[in-house]
């Protein structure tokens, strides 16, 4: 091939409008997702200059960071939080654009109902005010956040001016050891490259035990390639994600759907192709993963002990020891949800091993579903049963104690092992600790009441 090309080189070449000064690119937008938080300046900003939206069709709108995850049918209580979404559904009122609020049955985690909606499909260029973008490039498209400022001038333009991001590819050969899955293999990452190893880069994941993951898995995956500073992850689209797609509601229907497809196959990296940078691991050496600092690339192996750090600070946050073991410490929340781990297989992964089980004394659980396509389809297979018989309480969807944004928050000084995505200070709350770990590690240490190696208990 004369002219090999990256997966990540051929959607960006194809959506380039022009090139500007500075060795910049005008970059056309496919998808803009917006929420409650990000949107309100931007939507001020064009009513200030008067200005339309220029594509409100591209536009899907959704409320989540904000709202309460129980009695959702009342209005919000917190006066920001209300605002905030008040705002969001006058702004939507306004301009004529479409909102998946509070009580609309396909309300949910901004980065779980554009997937599973089908609005999230391969070879787009896809924005949003949110960090946590990256998760739509799991079906092969270039997705990654946006500031306000920018989500102002998507809305204006439907475009974006952007440096060109290097390539990274990173290589994942082998097969996964029970226990182990899609978070495992992210915070096995990050740990090895650091949350500043993928800076100026968009990843591209690759190798058989990549493309052996479930697209939710895949998701995952690239959900939380920001913690490493990427500006985006992305796997390149094949059979699984074809799958995945067809029949959903936004997806393309008959003579659209050949036309579709045979783009999409088009979409893989080229023999030959060069990447900026290359990372090769084997699935073997991933172990069930959980952090014990104050970021994501705080990481060990489950059976790990805590690292000599140079700055303690970190550990005086989390109350951890350098040497110490974290199997067998006691905790006493556990949160499985957010955008990284909310979705129906998560859930089904949780409930198939609590199934008879019942929570430790000293743990509080909160399950929350990424979206109400996900809540009624846990409800439809009876994992909601599964979970009341376990003593964990499944609430309705939103981002909950992901961040401490709305009321679900942990106390300052308890521990929470959670399946979300960061563990800053504060994150999920002042002064709450957080370990982030697999859904399966979390559901492990919500039985239990500490933190366990689940590879112990698997039948």
């Amino acid at each position: 091939m004369n002219n090999p090309k990256t997966l990540f080189d051929k959607i960006w070449d194809a959506h380039v409008v022009r090139e500007v000064p500075g060795d910049r690119q005008v970059l056309y937008i496919d998808r803009h997702f917006i929420h409650e938080v990000t949107s309100p300046q931007a939507f001020a900003g064009l009513k200030e200059r008067g200005l339309p939206i220029f594509r409100k069709e591209k536009i899907v709108a959704t409320a989540d960071h904000n709202i309460p995850t129980i009695n959702q049918h009342l209005p919000i209580t917190e006066p920001l939080s209300r605002k905030q979404v008040d705002t969001l559904t006058d702004n939507c009122s306004e301009f004529d654009i479409p909102l998946f609020g509070m009580g609309h049955d396909k309300q949910g985690i901004v980065h779980v109902i554009g997937p599973e909606q089908g609005i999230t499909k391969p070879g787009m260029t896809i924005v949003c005010g949110d960090s946590h973008t990256s998760t739509h490039g799991a079906f092969g498209s270039i997705a990654f956040g946006i500031g306000t400022s920018q989500v102002e001038q998507v809305m204006a333009s439907q475009s974006l001016i952007l440096d060109r991001p290097k390539t990274m590819r990173i290589t994942i050969d082998g097969n996964l050891s029970a226990g182990v899955s899609a978070k495992d293999i992210i915070l096995y990452i990050i740990s090895k490259l650091t949350t500043s190893g993928g800076t100026g880069y968009f990843v591209e994941y690759a190798g058989e035990a990549i493309r052996a993951l479930s697209m939710e898995a895949r998701m995952t995956i690239c959900n939380m390639s920001i913690e490493m500073g990427a500006r985006g992850g992305m796997i390149a689209p094949d059979d699984t994600t074809y799958t995945y797609v067809n029949g959903r509601e936004h997806a393309p229907k008959g003579d659209q759907w050949d036309a579709a497809l045979a783009y999409w196959k088009t979409l893989y990296t080229d023999d030959g192709a060069k990447f900026d940078a290359e990372y090769n691991y084997d699935a073997a050496d991933i172990s069930p993963m959980i952090t014990y600092g104050t970021n994501p690339g705080m990481g060990i192996a489950i059976n790990g002990v805590v690292p000599q750090l140079k700055d303690h600070k970190a550990l005086d946050y989390m109350g951890l020891n350098e040497g110490e073991y974290l199997v067998g410490k006691e905790v006493q929340h556990v949160f499985i949800g957010s955008c990284t781990n909310a979705r129906i297989e998560d859930l089904r992964q949780v409930a198939d091993f609590v199934k008879g089980k019942h929570r430790a004394a000293n743990i509080k659980v909160m399950v929350v579903p990424g979206s109400k396509a996900v809540e009624a389809q846990a409800k439809e297979e009876g994992l909601d049963q599964v979970f009341l018989s376990a003593g964990f309480e499944l609430r309705s969807p939103g981002c909950s104690a992901c961040l401490g944004m709305n009321a679900d928050k942990i106390p300052a000084g308890e521990y929470c092992v959670s399946t979300s995505n960061r563990n800053f200070e504060g994150r999920q709350g002042p002064g709450a600790r957080t370990l982030l770990a697999s859904p399966l590690t979390a559901a492990a240490t919500a039985i239990y009441g500490k933190i366990v190696d689940v590879r112990h208990y698997l039948s």
